[in-house]
């Protein structure tokens, strides 16, 4: 019983903390813009990756040495 008497105020000081966490990610625009990340992780702003056999002639002429 007397675990009851800190667990109760715990329990609702940690409710109250998320609550006013919540509160503030609101408040500060978090949520301002939830279609903006979604289409975000769509657009491919990375350069093209070389052609293969472009990468395997340049390994084939790296260090072995030889001039062509």
């Amino acid at each position: 019983m007397s675990a009851l008497l800190w667990l109760i105020p715990a329990a609702l000081g940690l409710g109250l903390m998320g609550l006013l966490a919540f509160l503030w990610s609101v408040r500060s625009g978090q949520y301002d813009d939830l279609d903006g990340a979604a289409q975000r992780i769509l657009i491919d702003e990375d350069a093209p990756l070389p052609d293969q056999e472009a990468a395997a002639e340049a390994r084939d002429g790296e260090g072995t040495g030889e001039k062509s």
